[in-house]
């Protein structure tokens, strides 16, 4: 494909900023402008050569021992990536935490190309040496960055685009970057999706060995990953988090600062020896979360961890507390599962709509189990989990050597996998626009053709899709297509939030009997879960639950002192009584008691989102800009 528009934008944006000393804001990304103009306060001349030569041999040598860890915990990623993506003549790069090259694999052609700039072994890619780069920018910025051609700060280095990563340590100290490179006259559409995956495989290999003093914990919300990269790794020393991988940060809304201030108590309602016990920790929202302490029983193959997940029921102990109870449908909902059962076995789509939390992958798998397809898969694909640079491949399926770091043997695709079953689209609406219109012939057609070529399939499923987005709100600002929202929208079923449920007492009754192992609940107790506005919904009221469960002993009674924290302080105004009120006024209501929530924890976003039991990134959102200027 045509790079044109890119060099002409990229082309246009130097002249404004060299020659005439403007921003061209909005022409370039913001990381490579806010980068142009770090090298030019630094007093780097753009019309000059870049000043580097490669170490000697020796001090090579010697940089690379000291660096002994890094460079044994990056090897199986080198090796594979750089026989992955030589075939599309890219080159895999490894340096050290101050961007020196400690190792280049790949295409030997481009290997000679990048070593006429001197993107080589031995020579350091920092900004303050060779300006605007991936390795020297994702250094500075402390993330991912991509740089394309005249993006380089250096005319000659515009023969490159290149996508780095950093890597950290346990303790969130940056040790090294992997960057992946090419020829900028050609597109590199997953090169930055694979240098992040290859990074979280080398963070995930430093705690291998254990963390000398620390507690490892393990977890993730699907046990099925524990053991792969994407599990979630923290140490605790003292009773505080010191040490994690990218993942288990994420789990949190953690970043590397964080760690050495976070403790365990501020992360999770029950304490560490649960795990052990049951296999599970719940953390203060109200989520269950699988795992173990220390090394995991066994590891999976590379190969098999670099794998998209498919949507099969994740495997757990018998010991550890079941995320999905059997669900229970009042009247109105058993009436709408039958309504929507009709459509389905009729070959019609279905749409559920809702918030987070209201239960619509259970009411899918009902509606599956009840639908003339129930002895077929039924495949789950979060639409918003896939990483958008694969979501095509992962998607559709992809032939051999489809694009750089493709599996040698290809990839059938989430789709086929429902051959004959239900396909299941989570979160519908944040599917990437420029993959709609794809999705949209596939539906329509009935036809799939692999990435890279391939026989055209035909394609046989149920399809229901899912969302808690407002399609029409998405609809109106261009971002979800209106073609494609009247394919799959032939039903829709909307699930209401459980704070419009108004029999929520009995829902309260109905889990506590399946959850409550023959303990009671007093009056007070009962009466304080059934007024609560539960703003996760369900799900977070069935982890209430359960923790409840597992913090109690058989035949124990609970009463309001053995509630979490943020149900017994729960402001009056999240209080059930407001449940009659409209949804406009009730969300008017829990915002003002939100602000309450912030200015009685002083200020603190994190404390305030703990007494509520939501999310930090839910208060950012309701109560807009006054959270940011307390915070």
């Amino acid at each position: 494909m045509s790079q044109l528009p890119l060099q002409h934008r990229v082309g246009n944006a130097r002249r404004s900023f060299f020659e005439r000393g403007a921003a061209p804001i909005g022409i370039v990304p913001d990381t490579i402008l806010q980068s142009w103009q770090r090298c030019l306060r630094g007093g780097l001349s753009v019309h000059a050569q870049p000043d580097v030569a490669p170490l000697p041999d020796a001090r090579l040598r010697e940089l690379r021992q000291r660096q002994e860890t890094l460079w044994r915990l990056a090897r199986p990623e080198l090796d594979g990536l750089a026989a992955d993506i030589a075939v599309a003549g890219s080159i895999v790069l490894l340096t050290d935490e101050a961007g020196w090259i400690l190792d280049a694999e790949g295409s030997p052609d481009f290997l000679d190309k990048a070593g006429r700039v001197a993107l080589m072994p031995g020579v350091r890619w920092d900004e303050t040496s060779v300006g605007t780069n991936a390795i020297g920018t994702a250094i500075v910025e402390g993330r991912s960055v991509e740089v394309r051609g005249g993006e380089h700060y250096f005319a000659p280095h515009g023969i490159l685009t290149c996508s780095a990563t950093p890597i950290f340590d346990p303790y969130g100290q940056r040790v090294g970057v992997l960057d992946i490179s090419g020829d900028a006259r050609l597109q590199h559409l997953h090169a930055r999706v694979l240098a992040r995956q290859a990074v979280a495989h080398i963070e995930h290999r430093y705690f291998d060995a254990g963390l000398g003093d620390c507690e490892v914990v393990r977890l993730h919300h699907d046990a099925a990953l524990l053991g792969t990269a994407r599990e979630g790794v923290l140490g605790f020393r003292g009773g505080r988090l010191v040490a994690a991988n990218r993942a288990g940060l994420a789990l949190f809304g953690l970043e590397h600062g964080d760690l050495g201030r976070a403790s365990y108590e501020a992360l999770f309602d029950v304490p560490l020896s649960r795990l052990h016990d049951d296999g599970a920790l719940i953390d203060r929202q109200g989520r269950a979360l699988y795992g173990h302490l220390g090394q995991p029983p066994a590891r999976r193959s590379p190969a098999a961890a670099t794998r998209m997940p498919v949507a099969a029921p994740a495997r757990v102990s018998a010991s550890a507390p079941r995320l999905d109870p059997s669900p229970l449908f009042d009247a109105a909902q058993q009436q709408a599962l039958a309504r929507a059962c009709r459509v389905l076995d009729a070959q019609l789509p279905v749409l559920l709509q809702g918030e987070t939390g209201t239960g619509k992958e259970v009411f899918a798998r009902a509606l599956h189990r009840r639908s003339t397809r129930a002895d077929k898969p039924f495949v789950a694909v979060n639409c918003a989990a896939l990483p958008e640079g694969l979501i095509e491949a992962e998607l559709f399926g992809y032939e051999e050597g489809a694009f750089t770091g493709a599996r040698k043997t290809g990839n059938t695709g989430l789709l086929r996998q429902a051959q004959g079953g239900v396909l299941f689209l989570d979160e519908i609406g944040d599917m990437p626009l420029a993959l709609q219109p794809r999705l949209l012939r596939v539906l329509q057609e009935r036809t799939l053709s692999p990435l890279g070529g391939g026989k055209p399939v035909q394609l046989d499923f149920a399809l229901i899709c899912a969302t808690h987005r407002d399609l029409d709100e998405a609809m109106a600002a261009g971002t979800f297509r209106s073609d494609l929202y009247y394919r799959i929208a032939d039903h829709c079923v909307a699930l209401p939030p459980l704070r419009a449920n108004p029999d929520r007492a009995a829902l309260v009754r109905g889990l506590w009997e399946r959850l409550g192992e023959g303990r009671q609940l007093e009056a007070v107790a009962f009466d304080a879960l059934a007024a609560y506005a539960w703003p996760g919904n369900v799900r977070q009221l069935s982890a209430c639950l359960r923790t409840l469960v597992a913090l109690s002993d058989p035949g124990q009674v609970l009463g309001h002192d053995d509630l979490p924290s943020y149900l017994r302080d729960a402001p009056r105004e999240l209080r059930a009584e407001q449940a009659g009120a409209s949804d406009r006024g009730l969300d008017a209501i829990e915002t003002d008691a939100m602000r309450d929530a912030l200015a009685r924890c002083g200020g603190n976003v994190a404390q305030a989102a703990r007494l509520l039991g939501i999310s930090r990134s839910t208060l950012y959102r309701r109560v807009g800009n006054s959270a940011r200027r307390r915070h």
